[in-house]
């Protein structure tokens, strides 16, 4: 069991970094004081690259990670003033006032320019809203949070198969087969579908919002993971094949372009798994359940990131894993990193085995040594090798900025301060 010191030492150095580095440079740098909303492209130095492409998914996470740190306690006030005139800009530019929906990428002026339906960012619409609401009281978050689910539900739910359909034409036609994506669901869009209905039920309290979120963590339990490892699959038909994973040709401002060759099917995200698990036990408590409840399913996400997915010997989370074989593909992305700090937490919480504070530790030292540019506001280099020399060493760009980052902060100081609560009831620990 750690000692005591070594968790408040942990923390205190957390939160110091969240507090006085990370989240000043993107309070500083990310508002766009000409148009509004934001801007997220900063190079290695963290130096503005000079692009101003909008993406929704860029801006949603903008209004989410503002809004979570707000309610979380920290920024004195600017992040709530940010995510205002984030969430007016937004709700301004973004929304199809004709088809419903959230368009997908604009101009920096707000103009759009890729009108299409991704289910990917009509689930953050949810999420970041219902976020915004409970951080501010203001009353747009509610009415764009209830916009999004009522186009979720109408033009996204699959109501032969269950579950939500992902790729779709600015007017909720699917889009082509194949590397177009019109004929696979995802885990990850079912995921965030979870996270967002978590948030909207906890906005909301409505029986049919808790329903809505009963239904969709019984499907990914029951049909998007696999019946033996536990662990999710990555791709699917409309009724819940297993398939195995492309790159979509989905234009997302900055990403790898599509391939011919699959991944095998049994290929798995260690990160992604954990992050499942610890918002699986979030939802339980929105939900006014025991944790208990979804012991199991989160043990067989943890165990395995412990056993395949975390490295031994050079520390940090690999991103892509076979599920029941080590992986040869050893590269270290900052998300899953970010990820698995929050659900080490939550399974020695859970479960009380040093393991998994020994894999935090393991993750945490990672990040801190090898990821985290500090002399660059603190953000984390994108893709690191095995051994921590980056590979993409950008800070910010079309999709990736502050979300998972400051979330895992924000998320990991809140669970290092329940763990010093919670060794002050230890026998000889009356000093701390």
């Amino acid at each position: 069991m750690p000692a005591a010191n070594e968790v408040i030492d942990v923390l205190g150095r957390t939160e110091a970094y969240l507090q006085g580095t990370l989240l000043p440079f993107w309070l500083d740098h990310a508002p766009d004081p000409g148009y509004g909303g934001f801007l997220s492209y900063f190079d290695r130095l963290g130096r503005p690259t000079g692009e101003t492409t909008k993406t929704f998914l860029m801006q949603i996470r903008m209004l989410y990670t503002l809004s979570s740190a707000h309610r979380a306690g920290f920024g004195n006030g600017r992040c709530a003033e940010l995510a205002s005139a984030g969430a007016r800009f937004l709700a301004d530019h973004f929304w199809d006032g004709q088809h419903d929906g959230w368009f997908w990428i604009a101009d920096r002026a707000g103009t759009p320019t890729v009108l299409d339906k991704v289910g990917y960012g009509q689930c953050f619409g949810i999420y970041a809203f219902s976020e915004f609401f409970l951080a501010t009281g203001d009353p747009l978050g509610k009415e764009m949070a209830l916009r999004s689910y009522d186009a979720v539900c109408r033009h996204m739910a699959d109501t032969r198969n269950g579950g939500y359909l992902e790729l779709m034409t600015r007017d909720w036609q699917l889009q082509p087969p194949g590397k177009y994506g019109g004929d696979r669901k995802s885990l990850d869009v079912h995921m965030h579908m979870m996270e967002a209905f978590t948030t909207l039920y906890e906005m909301t309290g409505l029986p049919s919002h808790r329903r809505r979120l009963e239904e969709i963590i019984d499907l990914i339990i029951q049909r998007l993971l696999h019946p033996e490892t536990g662990l999710g699959y990555i791709q699917f038909t409309y009724d819940f094949q297993p398939l195995r994973r492309i790159i979509f040709a989905t234009e997302w401002g900055r990403d790898a372009r599509p391939d011919e060759d699959a991944a095998p099917i049994d290929q798995t995200s260690p990160g992604h798994n954990v992050e499942f698990a610890w918002l699986l036990l979030h939802a339980a408590d929105i939900l006014g359940i025991s944790r208990q409840t979804f012991a199991k399913t989160v043990r067989a996400q943890f165990d395995h990131c412990l056993e395949l997915g975390i490295d031994p010997e050079y520390g940090g989370v690999y991103a892509d894993v076979p599920m029941t074989r080590p992986t040869k593909l050893t590269e270290k992305q900052f998300w899953q990193q970010a990820e698995v700090l929050i659900g080490m937490l939550d399974a020695y919480l859970l479960f009380g085995d040093e393991q998994y504070w020994r894999a935090f530790r393991n993750v945490y030292d990672f990040v801190f040594s090898k990821m985290v540019v500090m002399q660059a506001g603190g953000e984390w280099y994108e893709r690191v090798d095995r051994f921590g020399a980056p590979i993409d060493a950008v800070l910010g760009h079309a999709w990736k900025i502050n979300y998972h980052t400051v979330r895992s902060m924000v998320q990991t100081i809140a669970r290092l301060r329940l763990l010093v609560e919670r060794k002050k009831d230890e026998p000889g620990a009356p000093g701390l």
